[in-house]
């Protein structure tokens, strides 16, 4: 997933800078900032699983991952595409952020009880 957000962020830094306006692009940007901070809490869950082996964490991995694909995927198809109602599908993405750092929380507090 970092991986992908790399190369997400390569391309729309050469690859789309002349053909997005400057706001398009800032989305985009927008898009790819969450994904590489959401890839590092997959990374950070990946830990967690591994101290931690529970339902929490496995919720915590998936919600970052649905996250990404909701609140990334729904910037980079609006900054390219122009498509106004993919906004409505951000916010599903930033409540699924929310809830993959609650889910890690939860299970960091379980284990220490």
């Amino acid at each position: 997933m970092a991986a992908l957000g790399v190369v997400l962020g390569a391309f729309g830094a050469h690859g789309l800078e002349d053909r997005l306006s400057p706001d398009a692009l800032t989305v985009f940007e927008t898009g790819v900032r969450y994904h590489l901070y959401h890839a590092i809490g997959l990374i950070v869950v990946a830990w967690a699983w591994t101290r931690w082996r529970n339902a929490w964490t496995d919720a915590a991995g998936w919600f970052f991952t649905f996250g990404i694909i909701l609140f990334s995927g729904s910037l980079y198809l609006l900054a390219v595409t122009g498509a106004r109602w993919l906004g409505a599908i951000t916010p599903l993405g930033g409540l699924a952020f929310i809830a993959g750092w609650v889910a890690l929380a939860v299970a960091a507090l379980r284990a220490k009880s």
